[in-house]
């Protein structure tokens, strides 16, 4: 039964993104974005020499998690060739200028002859597909051409169908996978309790070494510090929703004594014009034009790509997402700084944000009150602070190297080498 919903959402997929691409323009960005595919992979690619990885990610999140290993192969051997593949249009949009691949793809629908024209085209030596995952006729065509095809990053959770009475055909895709490295001992398990046990490997999540990277390459931003101009008390809010927006714009609008950073997660002019008028704040495109003596304790950051940095700036952060149904955004990135860090009530899908909870390194806050009760105390209690603060870097720290384990079994095997 499985097989037969899968093929079905397969074909009725690219018809329905034709038909919302009308008037939805993330639809027409992902249908736009696989016009002549094969053509043009076929022109950039050519008739390339030497070894080629290919790394597909299903979005953002995903290819932070794959960055480490592409920069790793990168670092080894320059003339590796990366080409680098989206599902979707949230990924592609933002990093098909990603200067360490080669070529940026948007992923063709998944099909039996969209996979073989696409394998017999790259031609890689290796593919690794990045935490979840998983199409069907990819993954067997990579098996049928021989090509070794891994999973990096991977998590296992009970409610997946792989673990389910019903799950026979999703089964069949993880036999398609030569190697697994997963993230945590529970996904191992998981694999283990259907039989998929050689092969697999608890390396951790290459999120750790990125964080860790980017925070050794932190430089300053002038305009950020001027517009805090020396105050000990910012909280630096990222990947906010409209809900987490309600809840801190009331502490705001309490404590002009404090400086508040926030970068919404959608950066539109909607969106931002919405957080502009609730916090009755500060555009960061017009504060760096006019830094003059900020009429508003707030700052709305309007573009992409400052927020891992922009946590360094924080006494605390707050991680937004924890009111949506998929729940907060990157907690690592404010915690490799060892800073203190609240969010929602919509955490549970994130082991990282269990643990920092666990070791009081983060807190989650539903209401204002106790929104307010954490701020005083983290603000107030130097104890408390620095506890929280060592919590958070520290277990950054301590869960870093995964890596080096999976670059380094690429080149035991010889998978790049002649």
């Amino acid at each position: 039964m499985n097989a037969i919903i899968y093929r079905i959402f397969i074909a009725i997929y690219p018809l329905l993104a034709k038909v919302l691409a009308i008037t939805n323009k993330k639809a027409a960005i992902w249908v736009v974005g696989r016009k002549d595919i094969f053509i043009r992979l076929q022109a950039a690619i050519g008739e390339r020499k030497g070894h080629l990885v290919w790394v597909h990610c299903a979005s953002l999140g995903e290819f932070e998690q794959g960055r480490p290993i592409i920069e790793a192969i990168k670092q080894k051997d320059r003339n590796t060739k990366i080409l680098l593949t989206f599902f979707s249009p949230s990924g592609y949009e933002i990093r098909k200028q990603y200067e360490l691949a080669d070529w940026v793809f948007y992923l063709p629908m998944d099909s039996p002859l969209n996979a073989k024209k696409w394998l017999d085209l790259v031609k890689p030596n290796l593919v690794l597909f990045v935490k979840y995952e998983f199409w069907y006729y990819y993954l067997r065509e990579a098996q049928k051409q021989n090509i070794p095809l891994w999973l990096v990053s991977g998590v296992f959770r009970a409610s997946q169908p792989f673990f389910k009475w019903y799950g026979k055909w999703n089964k069949q895709m993880l036999g398609f996978i030569d190697v697994f490295f997963v993230q945590d001992k529970n996904s191992a398990q998981l694999l283990q309790s259907i039989g998929v046990e050689k092969n697999v490997f608890v390396a951790g999540d290459t999120r750790f070494d990125r964080v860790l990277t980017i925070a050794k390459q932190f430089s300053p931003i002038e305009a950020i510090e001027k517009f805090i101009n020396g105050n000990e008390l910012v909280v630096v809010a990222g990947s906010t929703w409209i809900d987490d927006d309600i809840l801190l714009n009331e502490y705001a609008q309490k404590h002009p004594e404090i400086k508040f950073i926030i970068a919404p997660h959608h950066i539109d002019e909607a969106r931002i014009l919405e957080c502009i008028h609730l916090y009755k704040a500060i555009k960061w495109s017009d504060w760096v034009k006019k830094p003059a003596s900020p009429a508003s304790n707030v700052l709305i950051i309007d573009n992409i790509g400052m927020l891992s940095k922009l946590y360094h700036f924080g006494t605390i952060c707050f991680i937004g997402g924890g009111f949506t149904k998929d729940g907060i955004h990157n907690t690592l990135e404010a915690a490799v700084y060892f800073k203190p860090i609240l969010f929602g009530p919509v955490y549970h899908k994130y082991q990282e944000a269990i643990d920092l909870i666990n070791i009081s390194g983060a807190y989650s806050v539903a209401y204002i009150e106790a929104l307010e009760d954490k701020m005083n105390i983290l603000f107030n209690d130097t104890n408390a602070y620095q506890k929280a603060s060592e919590a958070s870097g520290n277990y950054v720290a301590t869960h870093s190297g995964a890596t080096n384990k999976i670059v380094q079994m690429i080149y035991e095997k010889r998978l790049l080498t002649n």
